[in-house]
């Protein structure tokens, strides 16, 4: 089994960044696979399998899917620095889902209000902007999206909190050492940060860009740029696929016919034959006539697994 990194992202992509800069943290060497902003993304569901929020890693015919899990991944084939530090994993993991849900949707609507959105796609033309805005408002549907008065609020808020919490001049957000709170707080402000109409916000917390400044000064490890074409033929000639199971007493049985789908938005359904389950992740098996029999991982949490009828 190709043990190859493989992120397929794009470049604007908030959480896409925080995966870039583990990768730089613990400075491993990575394909990159750029990927459409919006639909239709054929490459992409060739290996998903209806999943298309950004960014997947892929390594062989194994995809992994959602950065929190890619996080854990990562951890486990470069142990240092560690992602979970033992004495604050807990702190550190309360503060990530706090940044990937609450801070993530203040400053993104805060970034993208007019002034900023102007900024950020000074250079993109204008039938692209609107394919943009009319992939996202379908990719949020159903979603209670704040608006940039209530987003403006909470981040504002938000800021003043972090500020106050790196008060004692401490290094990093969860503690001594650096860990996935870090990462998962940089990518949302990253996304502030580098809109120059509105990056202004930060500069009235300075401990706060004092600290954003320090871990994007992590970088982004060795990248080296793959086509899609090319990673699709690496998932179909992979020999084989990380080991999995599925556990007892969750609900569901090994090679149960599934839809696994997230939570929150993005809510497209990637049907297969479930092969692993645990309280951390779940694992479909798909085929493709391409990319042939992938594993799709997701995490456990944020997802809903589905069990579907069978046609006979």
């Amino acid at each position: 089994m190709s043990a190859e990194l493989i992120l397929h992202h794009y470049t604007t992509s908030p959480f896409s960044e925080k995966v870039r800069l583990v990768l730089g943290a613990k400075a491993l060497a990575w394909r990159s696979v750029h990927i459409p902003v919006v639909m239709p993304k054929p490459d992409v569901l060739a290996l998903t399998g209806g999943y298309r929020r950004t960014p997947f890693l892929q390594i062989g015919a194994d995809i992994y899917c959602d950065s929190a899990l890619i996080c854990r991944l990562l951890d486990r084939l470069q142990p240092e620095p560690p992602l979970y530090p033992p004495e604050s994993a807990g702190t550190a993991q309360m503060l990530a889902q706090w940044a990937d849900s609450r801070l993530f949707w203040a400053a993104v609507p805060y970034a993208l209000q007019p002034r900023g959105a102007a900024a950020a796609l000074a250079d993109v033309a204008p039938e692209v902007a609107l394919a943009f805005a009319a992939d996202r408002a379908a990719f949020t549907a159903g979603m209670r999206r704040p608006t940039l008065a209530d987003a403006t609020v909470a981040l504002h808020s938000y800021l003043a909190w972090l500020e106050l919490h790196l008060g004692d001049d401490r290094a990093h957000l969860a503690g001594p050492q650096l860990s996935i709170a870090d990462f998962s707080v940089a990518h949302c402000l990253w996304f502030v940060h580098r809109v120059p109409p509105v990056a202004g916000v930060l500069q009235r917390h300075p401990r706060v860009l004092a600290w954003l400044q320090r871990t994007l000064a992590l970088g982004h490890g060795r990248p080296s740029l793959m086509d899609s074409g090319e990673a699709i033929a690496v998932a179909a000639a992979a020999p084989g696929h990380a080991p999995v199971e599925v556990a007892p007493g969750l609900g569901f049985e090994a090679g149960d016919a599934v839809t696994v789908a997230a939570t929150d938005y993005g809510l497209d359904p990637t049907p297969g034959r479930l092969v692993g389950l645990g309280v951390d992740s779940v694992t479909i098996a798909r085929s493709d006539p391409r990319a042939g029999l992938v594993h799709v991982h997701f995490p456990r949490l944020g997802f809903q697994i589905k069990k579907e009828k069978i046609e006979s």
